[in-house]
């Protein structure tokens, strides 16, 4: 027999009113009182009765995740670090992968909405503008997560995607490397990280790496297809940053093929600190994002909206940190 809140207030010795304002984090509660509840609906796997809830016309603990691309393990396990938190909170998750386009974004909008979500969270590669100022405009709650819409007032939980391009670029730069790419995709998140790559590259006075083509996909081949170009080319990279593991791990595969070693002839870094960073040979220098941090973060923020506990929207920026492995290597 599934537990009830009646089980869970007995077993804390509290009453289901405490329950309740722990499960809809709202009241006045002590710390150690609400550790202790949620601890308790963790061991008894306690669930909200979200059928309950949604027929009296109350919340239904039910929250939309939309991720562009379930694939990636830097999704996946953002995804994870979501879901793991809101169990804890009491909450349900619902994925969405949209594959980056529009009319998969609207369509699972449509979706979310018609299931009367608590709330939506839109991920990194959410390109779709017009869509969230509709659901700002309905007054939906909202939370973006590893991205960044400045010209919006929504609550927002990102890195600082350019001190990481920034980061990664200079780790190459001071083991005497002069003629150093990028491969990105055309989306927020890479373009800052190009961003903070440029002025590394601007303030140590080079100008290789300035023209860009983006690649279409953000997955291993794209990444072999363009580092084979760029390492085709009259003017080949010395070393390349990646903007996400994947595209690294191309990067890599491309290299091998051409009998170059990694990373005594090309040194790689890519982004995200993957679980491909350690599996890959050479183990991957990349810019490690806190995923589960992330996932904490964006839910409070989230819950506290649904719950009419905020009075203004928040940005959180969190900071990305190099992870230096066996890819990259002095040059020179």
């Amino acid at each position: 027999m599934k537990p009830t809140i009646y089980d869970v207030a007995k077993a804390a010795g509290v009453s289901i009113a405490t329950v309740s304002k722990v499960i809809n984090n709202t009241g006045r509660i002590s710390e150690k009182t609400r550790k202790l509840v949620l601890n308790i609906m963790k061991e008894m796997n306690y669930q909200p009765s979200v059928v309950a809830s949604a027929l009296t016309g109350k919340s239904t603990y039910t929250i939309g995740l939309m991720i562009p691309d379930l694939a990636n393990p830097f999704f996946s396990g953002l995804a994870r670090s979501i879901e793991d938190h809101a169990h804890v909170l009491g909450y349900n998750i619902v994925i969405c992968s949209t594959d980056y386009e529009p009319d998969k974004e609207a369509k699972y909008i449509s979706l979310l909405l018609q299931k009367s979500v608590d709330g939506i969270i839109l991920a990194s590669g959410f390109e779709n503008i017009d869509a969230v100022k509709e659901l700002i405009k309905q007054k939906v709650p909202l939370a973006i997560l590893a991205r960044e819409i400045p010209s919006l007032e929504v609550d927002t939980v990102a890195i600082d995607d350019c001190l990481g391009g920034y980061q990664a670029a200079s780790h190459l730069i001071g083991l005497g490397h002069k003629k150093i790419a990028i491969i990105a995709r055309d989306l927020w998140s890479n373009r800052e990280r190009m961003r903070g790559y440029r002025l590394a590259l601007d303030e140590a006075g080079i100008s290789y790496g300035k023209e860009v083509e983006y690649v279409r996909e953000s997955n291993v081949e794209s990444g072999k297809q363009l580092a084979e170009k760029l390492l085709r080319s009259e003017d080949p990279p010395t070393a390349i940053f990646a903007c996400n593991d994947l595209l690294a791990v191309g990067a890599i595969q491309a290299a091998r093929e051409r009998g170059m070693s990694v990373p005594a002839d090309l040194s790689i870094v890519g982004f995200d600190n993957t679980v491909w960073a350690s599996a890959i040979d050479p183990p991957l220098t990349t810019v490690a994002q806190p995923i589960r941090d992330m996932g904490t973060q964006v839910m409070n923020l989230l819950v506290q909206e649904i719950n009419g506990q905020k009075k203004y929207k928040q940005r959180i920026m969190l900071l990305p940190e190099l992870v230096v492995r066996g890819s990259t290597a002095k040059h020179g």
